[in-house]
């Protein structure tokens, strides 16, 4: 806050914004916004399997099954077993059955267990399941 020291005119306030919390709050949400990014992703170890196709646009909060190469399955980031896996899946979709399912698995997992997996779904009325696989590297 800057003061006039003259006899002449009366001590007024000045006017002048100060923008240096402001600044400060913005860059602790900056860094704050920085460091949460990384971890609002689904990071399970698996050695997915290379896709040809074109990929499609991620929704905000997909809903991601993941079969790991010892034949687990993982909701997000929480393990589940094959018994629990429906009531789970209810609740994170909220019973809308109309929810798109991302279904990723190890290349090492065999066809039978992932075949059993997606009847699993569409036993339970999943109808919409995405496969999720790493993206062809195109020369």
């Amino acid at each position: 806050m800057a003061v006039r020291l003259s006899d002449s005119d009366d001590l007024a306030p000045d006017a002048a914004i100060n923008i240096t919390p402001f600044i400060d709050v913005m860059l602790v949400l900056l860094i704050i916004f920085m460091v949460a990014a990384p971890l609002s992703t689904v990071d399970v170890p698996l050695d997915l399997p290379v896709a040809s196709g074109t990929s499609q646009p991620r929704p905000a909060e997909p809903v991601v099954l993941s079969l790991t190469p010892d034949k687990g399955l993982i909701l997000g980031r929480e393990p589940v077993t094959q018994t629990d896996l429906p009531a789970r899946l209810a609740s994170v979709t909220g019973g809308k059955l109309d929810t798109r399912i991302f279904v990723s698995a190890d290349k090492s997992v065999p066809y039978g267990e992932m075949m059993a997996l997606l009847n699993q779904l569409r036993a339970g009325g999943y109808l919409k399941i995405g496969l999720v696989g790493l993206e062809e590297e195109k020369p």
